[in-house]
């Protein structure tokens, strides 16, 4: 009986063991990562300069650009499958954590979104002063709130591409489509959404006529209350709208989206997008059963199964038409 028992415990071992190996396997990319700092008025800034292990010439770059909240250079580890797939194509990525995170300097939710265009100038200053980029093959990818920042950004910097993934257009619009859509999935009824609709309204009028932050307390809802500094970063930022920005864009555009995005309008975005953007220069994917950050409907509905991909197969966590059509997109520049 000991001697079985040994046996099924060696067997367990060495199945944690190789899982573990598989693991480690799977999470390590074909890239280098370097720490970087970059000094800036504001404070240092600090990120990742990710590039091709084995490189020849010089590179291309695409500048990160995140979307909402405290998210650090890697997205906790979620770019590094499309930096692989950027370095095997001869460009290197430079992603920024944002302020307040992993060493740079201040609170992202101090910014707005002309701050973070400023933020991304400065990182793009700081790469043309790295002797392996080639300056006429820096681009910027971005995502969500990016979507403000990129075409103010294209308006300022001779950029060679932009790579926008469901990108914002109008905040407030934005946020009555996503609070609308939000509540369908979870089964509200209409007059439900009807009551949350006016509720956001009388929010949206007191940031309208720069209300205190004490003001809105005494009418916010308990449990969904902002805090003072989330009041203050939307209190700047909820004005945005992209559409008369993306005439800015003097270079190739991809737009991707996912046709069960509940955060943005793909339909209202894409024509937006196709009204603003020189129709030489757009080119637009629309994914179906694909959401927000461009995972599967099915794998953003769970997070047991979104868990195990992230563990056991990151390059799979996207839509595989997603990194795909970035690839194209990269090997069709000029």
């Amino acid at each position: 009986m000991k001697k079985k028992m040994g046996i099924v415990l060696i067997v367990i071992l060495l199945i944690i063991g190789s899982s573990t190996f598989y693991v480690l396997q799977q999470n390590s990319f074909d890239i280098v990562e370097q720490t970087i700092q970059i000094p800036s008025p504001e404070g240092q800034l600090t990120g990742i300069l990710a590039m091709p292990k084995h490189a020849s010439g010089k590179l291309g770059l695409v500048l990160f650009v995140h979307g909402d909240g405290p998210i650090n250079a890697s997205h906790n580890d979620g770019y590094k499958p499309l930096w692989e797939r950027l370095a095997a194509h001869g460009y290197a990525s430079l992603s920024l954590n944002k302020r307040g995170i992993d060493g740079s300097a201040g609170n992202w939710l101090d910014q707005s979104i002309d701050d973070r265009v400023e933020e991304a100038q400065q990182a793009l200053a700081w790469a043309r002063t790295q002797p392996m980029i080639d300056h006429t093959r820096i681009g910027a990818w971005g995502a969500s709130q990016a979507g403000w920042v990129i075409p103010k950004l294209a308006g300022e910097e001779q950029l060679a591409f932009s790579i926008l993934v469901s990108p914002a257009i109008n905040w407030l619009s934005q946020g009555q489509y996503n609070t609308r859509e939000q509540m369908k999935k979870e089964g509200y009824s209409e007059d439900d959404i009807t009551a949350r609709l006016a509720y956001e309204q009388q929010v949206n009028a007191l940031l309208k006529n720069k209300a205190p932050y004490e003001k809105y307390v005494k009418t916010a809802h308990q449990g969904e209350m902002m805090s003072q500094e989330r009041w203050a970063f939307v209190s700047k930022n909820f004005l945005s709208d992209a559409a008369g920005d993306l005439a800015n864009f003097r270079s190739p555009v991809l737009l991707l989206l996912g046709e069960d995005d509940i955060h943005i309008d793909v339909k209202e975005t894409e024509q937006v997008y196709r009204e603003g953007v020189a129709p030489s220069l757009l080119t637009v994917a629309v994914f179906p059963n694909t959401e927000h950050s461009m995972l599967s409907t099915s794998t953003a509905d769970s997070e047991l199964k979104a868990t195990f991909i992230s563990l056991f197969a990151p390059r799979k966590i996207t839509v595989s038409e997603y990194m795909n059509q970035i690839e194209l997109f990269i090997k069709q520049l000029p």
